[in-house]
């Protein structure tokens, strides 16, 4: 069990799950930089928070509710969480007010499309983890809203899926009591990263570029006669 003074934020798991030093500079070091793509990402969930609650029939939805897991040490605040009621008794949760178990459905909402990677899964596994603590019930499933597309993409929170969310979580609790960045690794996907000019992964992440720099500083003010250092 963790203290709550040891919670890691839920988006955290995404962003290391992209780039272990992405999520050290942001969480860790608490260095951030916004562009085009995350501020169009953080509209779209300051949109989607504005409601709070809605009945219609057999669902519910609520809006902005902050969760956390004592067990895995996360805790943050999700984008929509629907409950559908469900007559089946060994399934769903019990609501306060309400006399019939409600399916837990977490929805997590992204601006862009479907990744290679199972870094928006993991985000809204580690959801649906803390829910299941949280209202000692168990969740199968939830969605991801993406809004390249404008559609829903179902995920089944599989034993697979749940073992890469708990080792991720491990993972950054490690990072962190570590207290050590990881070093850069440069790749495409650093380009459209908003922390590049804080990360510099081109300087920072070739084998020697510093023993190389120090080297070439050395070489030239030796060749001019020491007016350099």
């Amino acid at each position: 069990m963790y203290s709550e003074d040891q919670f890691i934020q839920l988006s955290a798991l995404q962003h290391y799950l992209f780039c272990p030093r992405q999520c050290a500079l942001a969480y860790l070091e608490l260095s951030w930089s916004e562009n085009l793509f995350t501020a169009e990402g953080r509209i779209m969930h300051n949109r989607v928070h504005e409601g709070k609650f809605e009945k219609r029939g057999d669902l519910i939805q609520t809006r902005g509710l902050w969760i956390s897991s004592a067990r895995l040490g996360l805790s943050g605040q999700t984008d929509l969480i629907e409950f559908h009621r469900t007559d089946d008794q060994d399934n769903g949760t019990r609501l306060p007010g309400y006399k019939s178990r409600w399916k837990v459905y977490p929805v997590e909402f992204k601006r862009g499309k479907p990744k290679s990677d199972h870094s928006d899964e993991v985000q809204l596994c580690a959801q649906a983890l803390c829910l299941e603590e949280m209202l000692e019930t168990t969740i199968a499933e939830g969605a991801i809203f993406y809004g390249k597309n404008k559609r829903r993409h179902a995920v089944k929170f599989d034993e697979k899926l749940r073992s890469l969310t708990e080792q991720t979580a491990l993972q950054i609790h490690q990072m962190f009591e570590s207290g050590i960045t990881p070093k850069a690794e440069f790749s495409k996907k650093c380009k459209s990263c908003s922390l590049y000019e804080i990360c510099l992964p081109k300087r920072t992440g070739t084998r020697g570029a510093v023993k190389r720099y120090l080297n070439k500083i050395i070489s030239e003010s030796i060749t001019s006669g020491g007016k350099k250092i």
